[in-house]
């Protein structure tokens, strides 16, 4: 298995890996737990509409775009989800909705759409050197923001009434996660895709959760799974000459299946 690192675009690949599919197995239990997995969605369906303005406004830098919009998509988005004008899942749905529409017709009516159709599945095995010490550096600085605040975002999921009894400040920390969220996942949707950017979020904590008793030991075992499911799905996608981020998503639900079938013997 080692032999196919050899490769520069395969080593890039691995470490890239391994500084994304963390923060994705991290912030994906905080996701799960808050019920959040339909918001997570939407927001990376948005990345095409950050994309296409963009593209429009002479942005060279397709990555950049894609994460100030996603910065707003999230705040407003998590506002209107507050106001009680519709229920959660509506809000989402129709921001999300609106979101990849809108980015499909900017697209195609500039004639881009060709150009940036890659951003459905991505492509980590074209991820350079020069492009992982800013993978480092948001890993380092997501990874110190979960270390200060998990408490307060796992008592929130938990309860935002006790959360708010013990004085946290409820609708402070969820924005903020939110903002989070939507940085980390603009970066690694360049590398996994639009399509596959929830699975990779998701799949994780959600095989970790069969299996787990606690919150230490679903963080620790969604943080492995995230980690195991990236490496193991790049070495895959290798050597079946398929896409590593579904091969990687596979992967994933491969583990949820597994921990699903036992989640009663590790219970008892």
């Amino acid at each position: 298995m080692l032999g196919i690192f050899v490769h520069d675009f395969m080593k890039n690949a691995l470490w890239a890996l391994i500084l994304i599919t963390p923060l994705l197995g991290l912030l994906g239990t905080v996701v799960v737990e808050s019920k959040l997995a339909f918001f997570s969605d939407a927001l990376g369906h948005s990345a095409l509409t950050g994309v296409a303005l963009g593209t429009l406004l002479g942005i060279t830098e397709p990555t950049l775009s894609m994460v100030l919009f996603a910065l707003i998509f999230a705040y407003l988005l998590n506002v209107i989800r507050r106001s009680a004008v519709a229920s959660s899942d509506t809000v989402i749905s129709v921001f999300a909705s609106t979101a990849i529409a809108a980015g499909l017709v900017f697209l195609s009516r500039s004639g881009n759409f060709n150009k940036f159709s890659g951003y459905l599945i991505g492509d980590i095995l074209t991820i350079a050197a020069k492009d992982l010490l800013p993978l480092a550096l948001l890993s380092f600085f997501v990874l110190l923001y979960w270390v200060l605040f998990y408490n307060d975002l796992l008592l929130i999921s938990v309860s935002p009434l006790m959360a708010s009894a013990k004085g946290t400040r409820v609708k402070l920390t969820q924005t903020v996660f939110m903002l989070v969220l939507a940085v980390v996942v603009m970066a690694a949707i360049r590398w996994v895709g639009v399509l596959m950017i929830n699975s990779l979020l998701i799949l994780p904590a959600a095989a970790a959760r069969n299996v787990s008793r606690s919150t230490k030991t679903l963080t620790f075992l969604s943080l492995i799974f995230s980690l195991g499911s990236g490496i193991g799905g790049l070495a895959l996608s290798y050597w079946w000459n398929s896409a590593t981020g579904p091969t990687v998503a596979l992967c994933g639900a491969g583990l949820f299946f597994i921990t699903f079938a036992l989640r009663g013997r590790v219970r008892r």
